[in-house]
């Protein structure tokens, strides 16, 4: 196999895996509560995360440079709560395809917005028609899947 492939291959993965962890941390949700289930899923990824970080040493990143980096950047702990809490209130009432297509379009809006002024310092990536068009399928076929 080709490593071209391989980011094709993780994106494929982090979809299935968001879906799977959308619907199980909504099982979860109806259990033990909204912010409740949200704080056991930070709570055991961050445990997973110590394990690997520091008993199988498996970073391969610099943790003692942490303070260089721009304050934004830290922004990303407090979007994953919001991103757990929203999945868990809007799976159970939407349904895991219906969620999850609503969450790609968001995500895609979003991110033509960013790769197109390369906010962030990432690559800058210009808008194109086709790409709203894409963005038009995408909210079309959310709306379709509400029917």
């Amino acid at each position: 196999m080709s490593f071209a492939l391989l980011p094709f291959i993780f994106a494929l993965i982090a979809g299935i895996t968001m879906a799977l962890q959308g619907s199980l941390n909504s099982a979860l949700g109806k259990v033990v509560g909204l912010l409740e289930s949200t704080f056991i899923v930070h709570v055991i990824g961050t445990v997973a995360l110590v394990i690997l970080l520091f008993l199988f040493q498996l970073g391969r990143g610099d943790l003692g440079r942490f303070n260089q980096a721009p304050w934004y950047t830290y922004l990303g702990g407090l979007l994953g709560v919001l991103i757990i809490y929203a999945v868990v209130a809007s799976i159970p009432k939407l349904g895991v395809a219906v969620a999850t297509t609503l969450i790609i379009v968001g995500q895609v809006a979003t991110a033509l917005v960013i790769d197109h002024f390369g906010l962030f310092g990432l690559k800058t990536v210009p808008f194109t028609w086709w790409k709203l068009l894409g963005l038009v399928f995408l909210a079309t076929g959310a709306k379709l899947m509400l029917n």
